[in-house]
């Protein structure tokens, strides 16, 4: 899996301007998982999840990443297919937000907090820095929970 994906195509970007897709990402986060789980997961039916996952895996950002034999035929297993989307279009970080809105809305006991600091550049460089370095690590185990994380630092 790749580390970071800068959103640049068109098909990425055409992918990525419905909440849906962002849901759909979010939900592979936690775990591969077929078009039957992602349906009940995101609470909607198997052909509108097949259809958005289509209009991913076109783009390049999910993929098939394994199969079993079920009753009546072959099931697939989807991932994403990176570990990190960097987001360059305004219009597509409109749909994220959209998705990332639902999202917090919905986890239990989320930390939100919007600061406005006054900093020399020098300062805004080493603070990117660093949160880059931290998105970077990851925890050992896959027995220990997931966490999401939104970071955003932004000239206003």
């Amino acid at each position: 899996m790749d580390d970071v994906t800068q959103v640049s195509t068109p098909e990425q970007f055409k992918a990525l301007g419905h909440p849906t897709r962002h849901r759909l990402l979010f939900a592979l986060a936690q775990r591969r998982a077929t078009i039957s789980q992602l349906a009940a997961d995101l609470g909607t039916n198997k052909g509108n999840v097949a259809h958005h996952l289509k209009v991913l895996a076109d783009a390049g950002l999910v993929r098939v990443s394994g199969t079993r034999q079920v009753r009546g035929g072959t099931e697939q297993y989807y991932e994403r297919s990176f570990g990190a989307l960097e987001f360059t279009d305004q219009a597509t970080t409109g749909a994220a937000f959209q998705a990332l809105a639902a999202q917090i809305a919905a986890a239990d006991d989320p930390f939100l907090v919007l600061r406005t600091l006054r900093l020399t550049p020098e300062h805004a460089g080493r603070i990117a820095a660093v949160l880059n370095d931290l998105t970077a690590e990851q925890g050992d185990g896959d027995d220990q929970p997931r966490y999401n994380l939104l970071l955003s630092f932004y000239q206003s």
